[in-house]
């Protein structure tokens, strides 16, 4: 090899995927790792499962069933209850998983699901969390509009006033909730605030509903609202997204339409930070 050809080798940039990585066909894929992982996403939703339940339910024989489960099992990926007779997702599963968590960063992984709504709705799109009883905002994408809300990361919001926060409490643990009212001041803002307990309850419920909640001009006269929750791996409302604007815009007329890509965009920020989807709350 010549210096031409040391050279261009030490030029040659590390590649995390071959060329073509984008070709999904079978040539690129390992039929007997893909049968495997089937197995265990299936164990994973239906837990604590026989090998004969397997194999029948997923259309496989027990022979190849038993063969992955196995394997898996030397990984501490599933593990077998001799009493029970049947199989289980292992610890080593859980470690991995937790690998995961740690390398998510909420805002990390809300920036592009918040750019999309933004430019989907034309509205500011905007992130938050409870912090002791308030609704803190850790990310804004803002509308290229001359009109826009405007919440700066940091900035602390009542939740009683806020799209996000009733988001939040509508997914709250009741007796929390109950403690959290009962030393919280609801301030009236405006006068469409909600300023009693029952009242904000009331509202709670139909976010419970519906599936997104609505800050109807109860901070700011003129600007509205429209918010859901983000979900954590045990259906915890963490963090809700929302987006916002002037009532011109953000009309009640349009609150239907404008509803669907911000309950789409909490689905899709619940999914990536490794949540789940919460099952409506009576």
């Amino acid at each position: 090899m010549d210096s031409q050809d040391n050279t261009r080798e030490v030029r040659r940039k590390a590649r995390g995927r071959p060329r073509g990585w984008d070709d999904k066909t079978a040539q690129n894929t390992i039929k007997s790792l893909d049968r495997a992982m089937e197995v265990f996403e299936y164990l994973s939703e239906a837990q604590g499962k026989a090998l004969t339940a397997l194999s029948d339910e997923m259309g496989q024989s027990p022979a190849t069933v038993y063969r992955i489960l196995v394997t898996l099992e030397g990984r501490g990926l599933v593990e077998f209850d001799h009493d029970e007779q049947v199989w289980h997702i292992g610890p080593r599963a859980f470690v991995i998983g937790s690998r995961f968590l740690r390398r998510t960063s909420l805002v990390d992984r809300a920036r592009p699901v918040m750019r999309k709504l933004m430019e989907a709705t034309g509205e500011t799109a905007n992130l938050g969390v409870e912090k002791e009883g308030m609704v803190l905002f850790l990310s804004q994408v803002e509308t290229h509009a001359s009109i826009r809300a405007f919440f700066p990361p940091g900035t602390l919001s009542p939740m009683h006033a806020s799209g996000i926060g009733k988001a939040l409490l509508a997914y709250m643990d009741e007796d929390r909730l109950d403690r959290l009212l009962a030393k919280t001041e609801l301030r009236a803002f405006t006068d469409r605030s909600i300023t009693s307990p029952a009242a904000l309850k009331e509202d709670l419920a139909m976010v419970r509903a519906q599936g997104f909640s609505i800050d109807n001009e109860e901070k700011n006269m003129g600007m509205r609202c429209i918010a859901a929750p983000v979900f954590d791996i045990n259906r915890e409302a963490v963090a809700g997204i929302s987006v916002s604007g002037p009532t011109s815009r953000v009309s009640e007329a349009e609150i239907a339409r404008l509803s669907r890509p911000v309950i789409e965009a909490a689905r899709q920020l619940t999914l990536a930070i490794g949540g789940t989807i919460s099952a409506p709350l009576s």
